[in-house]
């Protein structure tokens, strides 16, 4: 367990609260500055909070070796070892069986759906793949997201699945219990929902069939059903946005290209060209509504258990502030995230495979259409712009953290600005 930030040094830590949430086990909430000024009474303190969940025990068992944080030297704790409890079999199960119990523990609020029942002594497994999040499996029944960085608010991986399960809409799995803090100031904290055992995400189905030459477009179609089913379930199920804003959204896009454009040098000579896809926004066809939405959607946010598509983690980007993750959006914004997806797992294979992500870009929006009434081809201007936003982003992300994967998005920025596709 670490506290980073690969764009911004921490320059402070402080604890901003310590709850014992059992015996051997303390729930910390720790604010990492950046070299800001705290905020003033109540509200939260400038920078980053993030939640740790901290086992203490004189003699931790040697399993625990990459857990192992260090010896605390002084204080109350003196003389005894600190480590990251959600690796400790016995802390895991101590944790669901506080979210099987409604109930308070200082600040924490432990909270369920009371309608349904969650069997005691589950057997724990903590996920290892990289995430921006902890999560822990328990007897392959259900998965508990723990939240790293910790904002003010309702996390949309909460609020948005809670109010998809109300509307009827299957394509989510629904929470079951979550816990939350009230100090120092009211935020979610982690989510229990069901694990779709036996499924498959997007990525490693989408990969597999470009292992073995198969088709994906039947797939990517009813994708595209599913993605509309959530899209048509928010619009229920959230306010509308109004319409209209699209000169507003251009503006913005505009101003992130030319920030994308000083931080990448490479990207500078097609500036131009993609400007015209901003340009062009300002005056198409509005489209539809703005609404809520998935926020972060690509083929590793998607599981297929045997013939059907669900949508998972809709936290959006935990890097964005959180008011911007509940905020309506274009629909569109999703269908583009999925289309760049398709393209990206083209492009994990040599010879590249740019005719497998046309068919399933093609294969995706029909499947979209059919079940939305509305064609994301037909609204040409808008799927462009918001395609070559994402592509944008995704230079300016690979250009930071995966220099070896720039080539992929900047063939779609040369698509995009030169022949505006």
């Amino acid at each position: 367990m670490c506290i980073r930030d690969r764009d911004r040094p921490v320059t402070d830590l402080a604890v901003l609260s310590m709850t014992e949430l059992f015996p051997g086990c303390l729930h910390v909430l720790v604010h990492a500055g950046h070299g800001g000024v705290p905020a003033p009474g109540g509200a939260a303190p400038a920078g980053d909070c993030y939640q740790l969940l901290l086992g203490v025990r004189e003699h931790p068992s040697p399993r625990l070796g990459k857990a192992l944080i260090g010896r605390v030297l002084d204080g109350r704790l003196s003389g005894l070892t600190v480590y990251d409890a959600l690796h400790d079999p016995r802390a895991a199960q101590l944790l669901l069986e506080r979210l099987r119990r409604p109930g308070a523990e200082g600040p924490l609020r432990f909270e369920c759906d009371t309608a349904q029942e969650v069997p005691a002594r589950l057997v724990p497994r903590l996920m290892t793949a990289e995430q921006s999040n902890s999560s822990l499996v328990y007897g392959d029944e259900y998965i508990l997201k723990v939240f790293r960085r910790v904002q003010p608010g309702v996390n949309p991986d909460l609020e948005v699945p809670g109010a998809l399960a109300r509307q009827g809409c299957h394509r989510v799995p629904a929470p079951v219990a979550w816990f939350r803090t009230t100090h120092p100031f009211k935020a979610t904290l982690g989510v229990l929902q069901p694990y779709l055992r036996n499924a498959s995400d997007g990525w490693t189905l989408a990969l597999d069939a470009l292992a073995s030459g198969d088709d994906f477009t039947a797939q990517a179609h009813a994708l595209g059903r599913a993605t509309a089913d959530v899209h048509l379930a928010l619009s229920s199920a959230f306010p509308i946005g109004a319409p209209g804003e699209n000169g507003r959204t251009a503006a913005a896009m505009t101003e992130r290209l030319t920030a994308a454009a000083h931080a990448v040098p490479v990207l500078q000579p097609f500036v131009p060209g993609l400007r015209t896809a901003f340009a062009a926004l300002a005056t198409c066809d509005a489209g539809p509504p703005a609404q809520r939405i998935h926020g972060d959607l690509h083929l590793g946010q998607v599981l297929r258990a045997g013939r059907e598509w669900f949508v998972i983690d809709f936290e959006g980007e935990p890097s964005r502030p959180l008011t911007e993750r509940r905020s309506a959006h274009s629909p569109v914004r999703d269908i583009a995230g999925m289309l760049r997806s398709f393209d990206y797992a083209a492009r994990q294979r040599r010879p590249w495979r740019p005719e497998w992500a046309r068919r399933c870009r093609e294969a995706y929006c029909a499947g979209y259409a059919a079940r939305a009434g509305w064609d994301p081809r037909k609204k040409h201007g808008l799927l462009r712009a918001y395609e070559t936003d994402r592509a944008v982003y995704e230079v300016l992300y690979e250009a930071r953290h995966r220099p070896d994967w720039l080539p992929v998005p900047m063939a779609a920025i040369e698509r995009l600005a030169v022949r505006g596709d």
